[in-house]
């Protein structure tokens, strides 16, 4: 009796069911939560209309490490949410990261050398001030900006979720 290897018995059964339309030859992915947070991983990032090259350019973000917030997917494209709350279109996946920064919220705010109010005041950040998000505990987080490695409420970012742990 004549056998077939198993390699070969699975491509069998997969082109089989590739005429039936439930074969996959891509790779299984975690599906990531939407929405989430992300950043840009560019100098320059197209943002289009939808979800795909054929669709025209509504804006270019320049500004490399600007949090963002994906609030739809289709395919390898990402829908945006800018930190002023605006929803801006489509990127695709390749210019997005998945490391975490925040943007300090409208007023100037202290870090403090530990999650605490009553800590060491290390400095004063300013609106608009983009942060490596280190870690979220309760409500603060560790942020970096150049040299400076401090805490932060929470509350002052955008870019975290009320309550979020980053480890």
């Amino acid at each position: 009796m004549n056998y077939w290897p198993v390699h070969h018995f699975r491509l069998f059964i997969c082109v089989v069911l590739l005429f039936i339309g439930n074969c996959s030859f891509a790779p299984v992915s975690a599906k990531l939560p939407v929405p989430r947070f992300v950043s840009l991983r560019s100098d320059q990032a197209n943002i289009r209309v939808g979800p795909g090259r054929q669709y025209p350019i509504q804006w270019v973000l320049v500004r490399k490490f600007l949090p963002l917030e994906v609030i739809a997917e289709f395919d390898a494209w990402r829908k945006i949410k800018d930190p002023e709350g605006e929803i801006l279109g489509w990127i695709h996946q390749s210019l997005l990261s998945g490391h975490r920064t925040a943007m300090v919220s409208s007023t100037t705010h202290a870090v403090y050398r530990k999650p605490s109010l009553d800590s060491f005041k290390v400095a004063q950040l300013e609106p608009g001030v983009i942060t490596k998000v280190r870690k979220c505990q309760a409500s603060w987080c560790r942020v970096q900006v150049e040299t400076i490695d401090a805490w932060i409420e929470s509350k002052h970012l955008w870019g975290v979720y009320s309550g979020e742990i980053i480890k």
